[in-house]
């Protein structure tokens, strides 16, 4: 039989564990965390000065959960031409020579038990800046935000209250088809409905 005061005291150590858990207060969560990276990168210059696209370089945000961290080979469309002087190009120039992948150091992370999809953010309109913060300002990369559960609620619950809606993508050009003299015929264009954004507040939206 358990101890009554035992019992008492294992329950508040769960009720403490439980509400920590659920704290929005920035404790243990890397907000500010700035690490230095094996190549000086500035998003502040390829974002911001030459205005190049996050998608460009993170291809993966509008189609899958992770927007990826791009492969060298993309650094160097641009760099086998601009700045090869550089002694931080010069490092880039020969990890590729090398075969040898770049050992970036990931700034945001949430913990394994909360899932995330970049895609479905990114498609609903969500701006990069609104999680990452100005990135186009960063020499740096930093983490800005404290991307704790509440700080995602208060979101999730602030898009519903607005009745936000998704961007309505452009015009589709329309699908050709065949006609009944065999001729392709290209069907008439078709705008989608807007669609009102409701992001899940339950536990099941990110605890899967």
């Amino acid at each position: 039989m358990i101890d009554p005061t035992r019992a008492s005291l294992l329950s508040g150590v769960l009720a403490a564990l439980a509400l920590g858990g659920c704290d929005t207060t920035p404790i243990n969560n890397n907000q500010n965390y700035m690490p230095a990276q094996p190549i000086a990168f500035s998003h502040a210059v390829h974002a911001g000065h030459y205005e190049i696209d996050c998608q460009y370089c993170h291809v993966g945000a509008e189609k899958s959960r992770h927007a990826g961290i791009p492969h060298s080979g993309v650094c160097m469309n641009c760099h086998t031409q601009v700045k090869t002087d550089s002694p931080e190009i010069q490092k880039l120039t020969q990890a590729v020579k090398l075969n040898k992948p770049i050992e970036w150091v990931r700034v945001h992370r949430l913990p394994d038990h909360a899932y995330f999809n970049h895609a479905s953010h990114v498609t609903s309109g969500l701006e990069c800046q609104q999680c990452h913060g100005p990135v186009q300002e960063m020499v740096r990369l930093e983490q800005v935000e404290p991307m704790t559960m509440g700080w995602c609620l208060d979101c999730h619950r602030k898009t519903e209250e607005s009745k936000l809606q998704a961007p309505v993508p452009p015009l589709a050009s329309g699908v050709l088809r065949t006609s009944a003299s065999g001729v392709p015929v290209a069907s008439a264009p078709v705008t989608p409905a807007p669609r009102t954004l409701n992001p899940p507040t339950d536990c099941s939206g990110c605890h899967r």
